[in-house]
């Protein structure tokens, strides 16, 4: 019997042969922590991050401190954070004024957001899909006059925690009112933990029909287990960019029951065991986890950060040894 090469060329055939990761720990990770993070902290997270060899880094969001009181310091952790590598430092920007913050801070990127359900629009911005749509044009004209790149996000892209189902309709139609505003690059989020593969599939498979310019990047959460399931399905429609958290951490915070974002170090390790590129050392992200996890004093949900890669040894004193 013939058995089925999975790595007849070093990775998965279908797969990209290298991988972009998006890091949204310091951002959406953060904004979930009750307890303040001092500044300090949060620029030694997000240099320690850098120095692993991630690209891009969510460094924190310019919104109201009133809705999030976490990343108030948003200014002053992008001028703490260590520039000599070239890593993208992009910033989550919900209104003209963020924007402009944004800007005046430093950030590479800037990452519009609008959901694709109506009801998650008037939880999470208090506005209707259409307000939000109507406000891009300008956001993306001060970005892209000042220089500065743009991302745009699609939040609730899988499902939506008071709708249910999300018509794919829907997802295409925000993604194209990106693309009229000058935006290729768009980031379809699983805001609720609602995507399962064949959903994600399906939606790329639309978007890339509907614009074939497009660039697609995925943010999963692993609210069902789910998470690097999903990124598989992602890889297999062709998608090279994925953003994730460090250790895991995160949750949208205006969804019920969101819990955390996948786990940066988790993602990593498949990809790697994959024969897929990342230009990052999985050690030291690691190390970074576990200091984050010392630093909020709870134990963080990320795996490979515990256990250690696949073909880490112990000695064999390390375990007792069977008796009888």
């Amino acid at each position: 019997m013939t058995v089925p090469e999975w790595r007849s060329t070093g990775r998965t055939p279908d797969f990209p042969a290298k991988v972009r990761v998006v890091e949204v720990g310091a951002r959406d990770g953060l904004q979930s922590v009750r307890q303040w993070v001092g500044t300090a902290d949060k620029i030694a997270l997000v240099n320690g991050l850098i120095a692993t060899g991630i690209p891009e880094l969510e460094v924190s969001s310019f919104v109201p401190p009133r809705a999030v009181p976490q990343l108030r310091d948003a200014a002053e952790v992008f001028a703490g954070a260590d520039r000599r590598t070239g890593a993208v430092l992009a910033a989550l920007v919900p209104n003209v004024r963020g924007v402009q913050a944004a800007i005046a801070a430093g950030a590479d990127r800037l990452v519009l957001f609008v959901s694709a359900s109506e009801s998650h629009n008037r939880k999470n911005m208090n506005a209707s899909r259409a307000e939000r749509l109507a406000a891009l044009a300008e956001m993306a004209g001060i970005a892209q006059a000042a220089g500065v790149g743009l991302r745009g996000g699609i939040a609730t892209a899988f499902g939506c925690p008071f709708e249910g189902d999300v018509p794919v309709a829907d997802v295409v139609a925000v993604a194209r009112a990106y693309r009229k505003a000058g935006i290729t690059g768009i980031m379809l989020g699983d805001t609720t933990g609602m995507a399962t593969p064949p959903l994600v599939f399906e939606r790329c498979a639309a978007l890339r029909a509907a614009i074939p310019d497009i660039e697609i990047a995925l943010h999963f959460h692993n609210t069902r287990g789910l998470g690097l399931a999903n990124v598989l399905a992602g890889l297999q429609a062709g998608v090279a960019q994925f953003e994730s958290s460090v250790g895991g951490i995160g949750g949208c915070p205006f969804v019920p029951r969101a819990t955390g974002n996948i786990c940066t170090g988790d993602l990593v390790h498949m990809l790697h065991e994959c024969g897929i590129e990342t230009g990052i050392d999985l050690d030291a992200l690691c190390d970074v986890a576990l200091r984050l996890e010392s630093l909020l004093g709870a134990e963080l949900p990320g795996q490979v950060m515990k256990a250690g890669p696949r073909l880490r040894i112990s000695p064999l004193d390390a375990a007792p040894t069977a008796v009888g």
